[in-house]
């Protein structure tokens, strides 16, 4: 494991995420061709192990890449890079003078998405997959537990509803938003650990959620993640401004620097 592999560059500063570093470097070997067109990036345990880092980072790299149109990712057939110019990047201007402002313009808009993806979820989820929503929900409260802001846990936990869906298109889609939210929730989960009234909402709503999926009831599971995104708009006008800009405007320049 070469560990050098992750440390900064001259683009990236030492604030910067591991997933930040390691799409960095998947990015700067496509653009050089040492993936050309048509290849496959390693699978994520090879490449977790390359960087030293866990797979949840490798997937949020790939996230990113997919979000640019440099890759293509196919159940069973691992991630393909795509021939330059070949697709045009789905991208969200949402910038505004206020950075509060530009992330209830995104909720906003997952508000829809997370609704129906609930609701397919409940309508079509296996025994073997609300298993692995399960999974995800008990990992949020154990990383809780163990002092940890449970961030990654937290949209695992979407991420496998989405993936019972059904809809590819519904996983590719949150993952794209989860690049705008990411340090939303990081900030909103960080208030919400000195709130207890807060931490026992969220904790209420996922329950809805997986209660609804469980009972296979897509109209309970679909009212169930529309009271999340409500309730996680009112957290969020909820916190200090002070405490929310610094974050939010580093987390702008992250993307930024990502499509230069």
């Amino acid at each position: 494991m070469n560990k050098a592999e992750i440390l900064p560059s001259e683009k990236l500063k030492k604030t910067d995420t591991l997933a930040d570093r390691v799409t960095y470097i998947l990015l700067t070997e496509i653009r050089e061709n040492k993936f050309p067109a048509h290849s496959r990036l390693p699978s994520e345990s090879v490449m977790a192990k390359r960087f030293g880092v866990s797979r949840t980072v490798i997937r949020e790299a790939v996230s990113r890449l997919k979000a640019e149109g440099l890759v293509d990712t196919r159940q069973g057939s691992g991630t393909s890079v795509l021939e330059p110019n070949t697709a045009t990047p789905f991208r969200l201007d949402a910038h505004t003078q206020d950075s509060l402002q530009a992330v209830l313009r995104v909720i906003e808009l997952r508000r829809g998405v997370e609704a129906e993806m609930a609701a397919l979820a409940a309508e079509r989820r296996s025994a073997a997959q609300f298993a692995r929503i399960k999974k995800a929900f008990n990992a949020i409260r154990k990383a809780e537990r163990a002092g940890r802001d449970g961030v990654d846990e937290d949209l695992a936990f979407h991420t496998e509803i989405s993936q019972a869906c059904g809809n590819p298109l519904y996983t590719s889609l949150l993952s794209y938003l989860s690049l705008y939210l990411h340090t939303a929730i990081v900030v909103t989960r960080a208030n919400e650990a000195q709130r207890d009234d807060f931490s026992r909402q969220v904790h209420e709503e996922h329950t809805a959620i997986m209660e609804a999926i469980f009972r296979k009831d897509p109209a309970a599971a679909r009212a169930a993640a529309l009271r999340h995104m409500e309730g996680a708009v009112s957290r969020l006008r909820a916190i200090d401004a002070a405490s929310w800009t610094a974050p939010m405007d580093e987390a702008a320049r992250r993307l930024n620097r990502m499509r230069e």
